[in-house]
């Protein structure tokens, strides 16, 4: 096949099929309410249809990516893609809430497998300095994919049913795996690419154990169950660190495991992921609670971030390229924060130009954060580990809204009707992040190819500290 037709393929997959896990995301929000009394169900029952794909995807996102690295990121996209959209369709078809929980931690588990891919066969279709163009493209997709979701999902569920939205992904899923099958990978080192299926279970437990407590942590408070979380979670992610510091074949690679880079740049997307989908749980509650608006209107006042996150990422690809990591997303993130501080000062007598104007920064803040963090992983990576990276991406972008929302959700239920406790602590954490962005390389010359034996230089960017 002729390499322009293959990238161009393996662009559209990749945009494409992030596009659909964001989609499916968004309408199911809009759906629940009309799903939970079609289907007779509690209100904890349609949170688990969340809650069980959120727990499944972020579990296996790194061991769905090595899987990728080992038997190729284009056929593992293919049975993400056709089990997706098989699951959607078993969703769209449930007889019960039973069902349709089931289903969709399946459906978790196949987003896990095609995700990690969608970064994966960039890195392995496009040379490193290239890459900042695809990945804002496809970051511009999923941009698009949030804004769209409540308005499709709506006209959707209004017209046809809640039913039609998983019946929505069926086509396109299906599609995306068969373009994938065409294009094939190169030959695979599977020797040099390990599973470590010890080590991708004691990440699993600790991801597991983390996610769970952050999600029923604002409804129940600090229970027997939910202490146990966090320690679970601290003795399995322990554990995995002494595994992967000592197998042969760990599931991080050392050059990602020890990269001050590569852990630079996810700490900045889970500081930023955080403070975005917490502030925007936050301001949800002013505009609907506090302003009294339906959600349309709230929609329309939050429409700049939309734009940003659509508009932005191509900019912020040349951004990049011109500027370098470091400054690119210092800035971003100091927008992120203006947006934060800018939002925490509302009140009832607030205009419609300054509510814009927040989201605005946060929509041009994130969106940068998204563009040059996401290059910096997966260009830190050997072409080998392409797909671990991208699981490693994915999980930061599942982690950081889960302890966002979770923040928010606490604080606003102590404070009552003001934001402000809230939206302070996620300025906080929007400025760790920034500290964290100062860590990245301050030029574009990545590393990104294992370097021979012996010291790294000290400029490298991407430099690995010696396991011990």
């Amino acid at each position: 096949m002729n390499p322009s037709v293959r990238r161009r393929l393996t662009l559209a997959n990749s945009v494409v099929g992030a596009v659909i896990v964001a989609l499916d995301g968004t309408v199911l929000t809009v759906a629940q309410p009309t799903l939970r009394r079609d289907l007779g169900a509690s209100f904890a029952q349609v949170q688990w249809t969340s809650t069980g794909y959120l727990i499944a995807v972020a579990s296996l996102l790194v061991f769905a990516g090595r899987l990728g690295d080992r038997y190729g990121h284009q056929l593992v996209f293919a049975v993400g893609m056709a089990g997706f959209g098989a699951a959607s369709a078993g969703i769209g078809l449930a007889p019960g809430i039973g069902w349709v929980i089931g289903l969709r931690v399946a459906q978790g588990i196949f987003g896990a497998l095609s995700q990690p891919a969608t970064l994966g066969m960039l890195r392995a279709a496009y040379p490193p300095d290239r890459l900042g163009m695809p990945i804002a493209l496809r970051t511009s997709a999923i941009g698009l994919a949030a804004a769209a979701g409540p308005l499709v999902g709506g006209a959707l569920v209004t017209q046809l049913g809640w039913r039609a939205v998983f019946f929505l992904n069926v086509v396109p899923a299906l599609v995306m795996a068969a373009v994938a099958l065409t294009v094939r990978d190169a030959p695979r080192d599977r020797e040099a690419a390990g599973l470590d299926v010890p080590g991708a279970a004691l990440l699993a437990v600790a991801l597991v154990a983390l996610v769970r407590t952050l999600v029923v942590l604002p409804g129940t408070g600090w229970t027997t169950a939910t202490v146990l979380g966090p320690v679970v979670a601290t003795a399995a992610a322990a554990a995995f660190v002494q595994r992967e510091r000592r197998a042969a074949s760990p599931l991080v690679p050392p050059d990602l495991f020890g990269s001050p880079t590569v852990g630079a740049a996810l700490g900045t997307l889970v500081c930023a992921s955080a403070a975005l989908f917490g502030t925007l749980f936050v301001s949800a509650y002013y505009l609907q609670d506090v302003r009294g608006l339906d959600p349309l209107q709230s929609s329309l006042r939050a429409l700049p971030l939309a734009v940003m996150m659509v508009l932005g990422a191509p900019l912020c690809a040349v951004l990049l390229r011109r500027h370098g990591p470091r400054r690119t997303t210092g800035t971003a993130m100091t927008l992120l924060l203006l947006g934060v501080l800018l939002l925490s000062r509302l009140d009832r007598s607030s205009t419609d130009l300054a509510i814009g104007a927040g989201f605005l920064l946060l929509g041009a803040g994130f969106v940068a954060v998204m563009v040059s963090a996401t290059a910096v992983v997966v260009r830190c990576a050997p072409a080998g580990s392409a797909g671990v990276a991208g699981g490693l991406q994915q999980t930061a972008m599942n982690i950081g809204p889960t302890v966002g929302v979770a923040v928010a959700t606490t604080l606003v239920g102590l404070a009552g009707v003001d934001m402000g406790p809230a939206l302070t602590v996620l300025a906080a954490v929007t400025a760790i992040g920034a500290l964290s962005a100062l860590r990245l390389p301050g030029g574009d010359a990545l590393v990104t190819e294992p370097r021979p034996a012996g010291p790294p230089p000290t400029d490298a960017p991407c430099e690995v500290r010696t396991r011990r």
